[in-house]
């Protein structure tokens, strides 16, 4: 598999061989997916939406539901508006949901519509009744990713509802608020930071939240609008934080600035909490704006973490690492191995921006100093990089399984998307809870390739 792919390394501009992201409305789909009973609404051709769709409904395993301007000749040479004013019309009479989230595609950017003037005059024309919303983001194919999707819509979340804080900062049972912009991850991921700061006594505003979403039970009715997501009320009431925490500076940054400009609350940017020492500056940040001291059971939880990674030291020390998929998964996940005594050798994410090399930069210096880092690479670069310096074990989506059967390596699948595989989005990977679930993976992993490998005087019961 895979056999042509030359070791030689030659620098390529105009050309990209199987991407590590895909486009902008994919996320800006999934954020929308967190706003409760709100329909993401895809303003483009019908194939766009329906990829989108497959595409996020393979990974979660749950319907993913959203609409579609439905573009035909006419409107790719004259403009969507009369598509989307009816298609909103057509949305409320028989979907009837509290908010629709539309995004742009690369066919309608190119085109020039303007979504702020075509959704009032939707309004204008009766479309939108009374009590209904319509926000939108401008998410163009043809740049950023669609982690960059992800953040221009849950600015635009901020943006259409965050209102300036006209009752006090601190609830009446002495809890503090404050805003949590999870980054592009699992549902679970987002139910464990709200239950990390639920325990720092702080009642967190967690958006968007797609826990209860595309995670929700199986109760034999099926249920179009689920019951999690967060609301538009809880937007509204934004300005009422201590501060706006965003998890990782690519998916949450433009939502926490959106927050500080509207309503003038504090941000704090951390990378995602995955492994002991992003958690622990995100509990550390926590602590601080709660005036409030770790509970025990947080601490627990860490020295539980702490613990396998003592026990568990002499089957990582010196392995070498590659790690692929969203830059913000890709930065933590390089800390939080390195910290393990791994060596992550080859790091690359397919988002554009030169903040990502400069982070990774930071994080290992000292540790993995000569480590191939590249941002907007692509996967054919990463399979270069893996047959001139081999490694121990790739980290990634399930784009990298092709990678690792061609070269014969343990891989551990995370990040988004995993197609072939069940049961990823029920289990956090944030947080210490999240820090030893990821490690089981990583021993597993290796473990498994150990015995594989072992000669039957080697094959060993105990280790």
């Amino acid at each position: 598999m895979l056999d042509h792919t030359p070791v030689a390394v030659m620098e390529r501009h105009a050309l990209r061989i199987n991407p590590a992201k895909t486009c902008q409305p994919i996320g800006a789909l999934y954020a929308a997916s967190g706003l409760h009973r709100c329909l993401p609404h895809s303003h483009g051709s019908q194939g766009c939406c329906s990829y989108h769709r497959s595409h996020l409904t393979r990974h979660f395993r749950e319907p993913v539901m959203a609409s579609s301007s439905s573009f035909t000749e006419g409107a790719s040479v004259f403009g969507g508006a009369s598509n989307l004013v009816q298609a909103l019309g057509t949305i409320f009479s028989t979907y009837g949901p509290d908010v629709v989230a539309v995004h742009t595609t690369c066919l309608s950017e190119t085109i020039g519509d303007d979504i702020p003037s075509i959704i009032a005059r939707a309004r204008e024309e009766g479309a939108i009744p009374d009590g209904k919303h319509v926000i939108h983001a401008s998410t163009p194919s043809y740049s950023g990713s669609h982690v960059t999707g992800f953040a221009a819509m849950a600015a635009g979340m901020v943006n259409y509802f965050a209102e300036e804080p006209t009752s006090s900062r601190r609830r009446k049972d002495g809890r503090t608020r404050v805003n949590i912009v999870p980054g592009f991850v699992e549902p679970s991921d987002m139910r464990e930071v709200r239950r990390i700061a639920e325990l720092m006594n702080l009642t967190p505003t967690v958006l968007p939240d797609t826990s209860g979403v595309l995670d929700a039970p199986a109760t034999g009715t099926y249920e179009f609008y689920p019951k999690g997501g967060v609301t538009v009320d809880e937007l509204r009431g934004l300005g009422r934080a201590v501060a706006t925490v965003a998890l990782g500076p690519q998916a949450s940054r433009a939502a926490a600035v959106a927050v500080e400009n509207r309503c003038y609350v504090p941000r704090e940017i951390l990378d995602l909490p995955i492994g002991i020492a992003a958690t622990d500056r995100f509990v550390g940040v926590l602590r601080r704006r709660a005036a409030y001291e770790v509970p025990g059971e947080l601490l627990d939880e860490r020295g539980q973490l702490v613990d396998l990674m003592a026990d568990a030291r002499q089957h990582l020390h010196g392995k070498k690492v590659a790690i692929f998929g969203d830059p913000d998964h890709v930065v933590a996940m390089a800390e939080f191995v390195a910290d393990l005594g791994m060596r992550p050798v080859h790091i690359l994410t397919g988002t554009p921006g030169k903040s990502f090399e400069k982070r990774v930069g930071t994080l290992l210096a000292g540790r993995s100093p000569d480590a191939n880092v590249r941002s907007r690479g692509d996967l054919f670069l990463l399979h270069q990089w893996m047959k001139n310096d081999p490694v121990d074990l790739l980290i990634g989506t399930s784009y990298g399984k092709h990678l690792a059967r061609a070269e014969d390596v343990p891989f551990v699948r995370y990040g988004w998307p995993i197609l072939d595989r069940f049961g990823h989005s029920y289990f956090p990977s944030v947080g210490y809870r999240g820090g030893l679930r990821l490690m089981e993976k990583i021993l597993d992993a290796l473990l498994d390739r150990r015995d594989r490998d072992a000669p039957d005087e080697e094959f060993e019961l105990i280790l």
